[in-house]
């Protein structure tokens, strides 16, 4: 079984993009840190029992392999571009995934370890529609438990795509938050704020 772990928007600037969101939900995200094989870095906002994460390119970084979240090849202004899903058997999920998701790589961060799927060419399975999977190691903290607490909630996740509807029923998911609509690829975030209900894009 799967469990909704967290978003990604994904931008160009790190700076850029996490001024979009805070402007957008009207608090302030913290710092995340640096992803070194992979060349980029972060700014977190906790939502609930899950959590948002900015990321983008680190200019000064010098990596081994190409970015991960289709980085190299994004464009345009911040907006959702992928969620991640958490498992307790990561090698079952891959096996079980409706899309290729990529190998399992394992990463760590100062007190954080876990494992990722991550395609050889950092592409996104079914432009982001099919969600990344993580596994947390053992006894780490998920950072929804360190994360300072601004009063948000994520409400709902839209995943929008050609083959969206069919993804859903092959998801080993069950999230009422998630909802899946065929169309255009795109994704959109509904997070409930101290100022109200927002939407990222």
């Amino acid at each position: 079984m799967l469990t909704l772990d967290h978003i990604a928007i994904a931008c160009t600037d790190l700076d850029a993009g996490t001024a979009w969101v805070e402007k957008t939900l009207g608090v302030p995200l913290q710092p995340g840190g640096k992803h070194a094989a992979f060349g980029t870095h972060n700014t977190l906002l906790a939502l609930g029992d899950t959590y948002l994460e900015v990321i983008s390119l680190d200019p000064g970084a010098q990596r081994t392999r190409p970015a991960w979240f289709a980085l190299d090849a994004f464009a345009g202004p911040p907006r959702c571009a992928n969620w991640i899903c958490r498992t307790d058997d990561l090698n079952a999920a891959v096996a079980d995934a409706p899309a290729d998701v990529g190998a399992i790589v394992p990463l760590e961060r100062d007190a954080l370890r876990w494992d990722i799927t991550v395609p050889d060419d950092g592409s996104l399975p079914l432009q982001g529609a099919c969600p990344t999977l993580i596994c947390w190691g053992d006894g780490v903290p998920h950072p929804t438990e360190t994360l300072t607490d601004r009063g948000c909630t994520l409400i709902g996740w839209e995943v929008h795509h050609p083959q969206a509807e069919a993804l859903g029923r092959d998801l080993a998911l069950d999230d009422p938050r998630v909802i899946y609509a065929n169309g255009a690829p795109r994704f959109r975030a509904t997070i409930r704020t101290p100022d109200g209900v927002r939407t990222l894009g």
